[in-house]
């Protein structure tokens, strides 16, 4: 494509996917899980796109407390995105879209937008490809273009558009009628009977200057705060930080009530991709591959007697014995046990956890963090087990705990120790104590991951307890 006519990908991954739980976590979101293919769905989102001839390096919208994990996902498959924005809050998707247009307008307003978010599933590469041209040429046209899925099914769970009149010259778009809310199973049989309606997909293409104006026809307030937030924004390594006070302040709205319904450019491709949107267990299960009763299985799951079930095991054995119709989820640390027709109401748990204080809805066993991971492995009320795991050449911040000690056993690797003026390598079966208030590093100088136990004491153990002096991940 032209300098005019560039093609931009704008991933959004600041999703949350509770109706995921317990394998989506607040930490560790959907997005960034390997749930349909050995990659996770943001990695086949960027390995997709790459594939569209003429896009450029995708912009990657992330919540600030995922930014590692984006980072570390797309370098693995050999993806540099052209920027990484950083959002101190999630705002829905007409501010996150705001800011990439007004990134992106500042070197060129034509440059056609790809909007995606990360967590989608589409099993026909090539279809997707060439409703992305389409939407494109379509969106170079001055229209603001959304995907438009064929439905194969009266599904309630999306919202549908109403195809209009054809666009001249451009087989396959539609001007927008209307919008209509998740119906009901009457009506979507109706839907799926009239044949001009598509599932509103949620991908869009339009140009950044034709965004931002019709943002600013429309909703002026979160152009404002868009601009503010970009403007004041910092850089924080290899990623764009918004100012987290302007983007606070902004209205939360999507695409499609903030633009795309009061527009009268909207524009809609019709596409058939065996696409989905992965907004719940039951979705897996309609697409996953079913044995010869229907049942799908992920992981160490023996079935007896079992139909139309989604069983999908973690780390332990799961057996199931003549149920029916269910969605059986195990993790380490949770199991959850629902009817395959209430998968949407897993949300409700997920909130029930939080207004119970409970830690199951926000993170796993074992917590990612930019140098590896840790995960607990046995705790009482003044004690913690932990086992570590730093990466080659990563190293954990220089910090001290006011209230806990440390005790560090190296199980596998070699360890570089600061332990306040002393610094000292470990190497297996070796320990190192840490007191109370001592400046401490752990660091992986070595070529293999360097594994540690870790035995916490004191009288409070929460993460919290950290005072950092040096990071070289910027945290605070």
């Amino acid at each position: 494509m032209t300098t005019a006519t560039a093609l931009i990908p704008v991933i959004l991954c600041g999703g949350s996917g509770s109706r995921l739980w317990p394998m989506s976590r607040a930490l560790l979101p959907k997005q960034f899980l390997p749930l349909v293919t050995h990659r996770s769905l943001l990695q086949d989102t960027a390995l997709r796109v790459r594939g569209i001839k003429g896009a450029g390096a995708p912009i990657v919208l992330a919540n600030h407390e995922h930014r590692f994990l984006a980072a570390e996902q797309l370098e693995e498959i050999g993806v540099k995105p052209r920027e990484t924005i950083l959002e101190p809050v999630g705002r829905n998707t007409a501010p996150a879209v705001a800011v990439a247009a007004l990134h992106v307008a500042k070197e060129n307003p034509a440059a056609v937008l790809l909007v995606l978010p990360s967590d989608h599933r589409i099993g026909d590469a090539a279809a997707f490809r060439r409703a992305a041209r389409l939407a494109a040429a379509v969106a170079a046209d001055g229209c603001l273009a959304t995907f438009g899925i064929a439905p194969t099914s009266p599904e309630t769970g999306y919202g549908y558009i109403q195809r209009g009149e054809p666009i001249r010259g451009r087989k396959g778009a539609w001007r927008i009628r209307r919008f209509v809310e998740k119906p009901s199973p009457a009506r979507a049989r109706s839907f799926l009977r009239s044949g001009g309606y598509l599932w509103n997909s949620g991908m869009f293409a339009f140009t950044a200057g034709r965004y931002l104006e019709e943002l600013g026809r429309h909703r002026p307030a979160i152009l404002a705060a868009a601009k503010k937030a970009l403007e004041a924004a910092k850089r924080d390594l290899d990623f764009l930080r918004l100012d987290e006070k302007a983007f606070s302040a902004c209205p939360a709205d999507s695409v499609d009530y903030a633009v795309m319904e009061r527009t009268a450019r909207g524009a809609v491709i019709g596409a058939s991709m065996r696409w989905s949107d992965v907004g719940s267990w039951a979705a897996l299960w309609d697409i996953g591959e079913k044995d010869r009763r229907q049942n799908v299985m992920r992981g160490d799951v023996s079935l007896h007697g079992a139909r139309r079930c989604y069983v999908r095991a973690d780390g332990r054995h799961v057996s199931v014995l003549g149920a029916e119709d269910l969605v059986i989820v195990e993790t380490d640390d949770a199991v959850l046990v629902a009817g395959r027709e209430r998968a949407q109401e897993v949300k409700e748990i997920v909130a029930r956890l939080g207004r119970e204080r409970r830690t199951e809805h926000v993170s796993h066993s074992r917590v990612w963090r930019p140098w590896g991971y840790y995960e607990t492995v046995d705790a009482g009320s003044r004690f913690r087990v932990k086992r570590l795991m730093v990466k080659p050449g990563h190293a954990l911040s220089l910090q001290r705990h006011a209230k806990r000690a440390e005790h560090w056993v190296v199980v596998a690797g070699r360890a570089r120790v600061t332990r306040g003026d002393d610094v000292m390598t470990l190497e297996e079966n070796q320990s190192t104590y840490i007191p109370v208030g001592t400046r401490h590093r752990l660091a992986n100088d070595g070529p293999e991951p360097l594994f540690i136990v870790e035995v916490q004491s004191g009288s409070y153990l929460g993460e919290d307890d950290i005072e950092r002096f040096e990071d070289r991940y910027n945290r605070q």
